[in-house]
């Protein structure tokens, strides 16, 4: 079981603009020359996912295999984790929901929608990522957020199931600004291999 990313954005309500305020990932089952593909390609299907989740929603969303789970709050502060199909979908709800309390408190609404990309500290963001790389252990105090268990969870059997009509993620890919030229030839590159375990798309 592994957490590989904790992804925490903005979602404008009026806009539905999505801003990255902090980013937190473990690359270690990546091999040096990929992690750097890996982060982009987690980056960029975090916002996707953001994006496409409603206000005040849940969503777990497989892709090959890694599952992302994400809240979007209806005041649009936002979390994707990303995990391995294994670990627990109620503990990673309970990790999000311990992720965006403690995000609030160190950083106030106000400072969210002015914030750059990237702009906003969260100190204990990597302990809580290295911390809840065991759900046995975290679960015990994440049984306090019973909350989680009786809200619905949407489950999408794949990234292409969130996006609208007629879009493709393959064209996402190839127009997006967010990832680079050498990994948009590794995702392609991938795709076609479809056996490269550090693309999650």
């Amino acid at each position: 079981m592994k957490l590989l990313a904790l992804e925490v954005f903005f979602k404008d309500p009026a806009t539905t603009k999505v801003t990255q305020l902090y980013a937190a990932h473990d690359l270690s089952t990546f091999s040096f020359f990929q992690r750097s593909s890996a982060k982009e390609f987690m980056n960029f299907t975090s916002k996707i996912i953001a994006e496409r989740t409603s206000m005040g929603s849940r969503a777990s969303v497989k892709e090959q295999e890694y599952v992302c789970h994400v809240y979007v709050q209806s005041d649009g502060l936002s979390a994707v984790v990303i995990g391995d199909h294994e670990y627990p979908q109620r503990v990673a709800h309970s990790f999000i929901n311990k992720v965006l309390d403690e995000f609030t408190q160190l950083n106030p609404p106000t400072k969210w929608k002015s914030a750059p990309a990237g702009g906003l500290q969260f100190p204990n963001g990597e302990t809580l990522l290295a911390n809840y790389q065991n759900p046995r252990e975290s679960d015990a105090l994440s049984r306090v957020q019973a909350d989680v268990d009786e809200t619905k969870v949407i489950l999408h059997q794949t990234l292409e199931a969130m996006l609208n009509r007629g879009e493709k993620l393959d064209d996402l890919v190839r127009t997006s600004d967010n990832l680079s030229a050498q990994s948009k030839a590794f995702y392609t590159t991938a795709r076609k291999a479809n056996s490269c375990s550090c693309v999650i798309l």
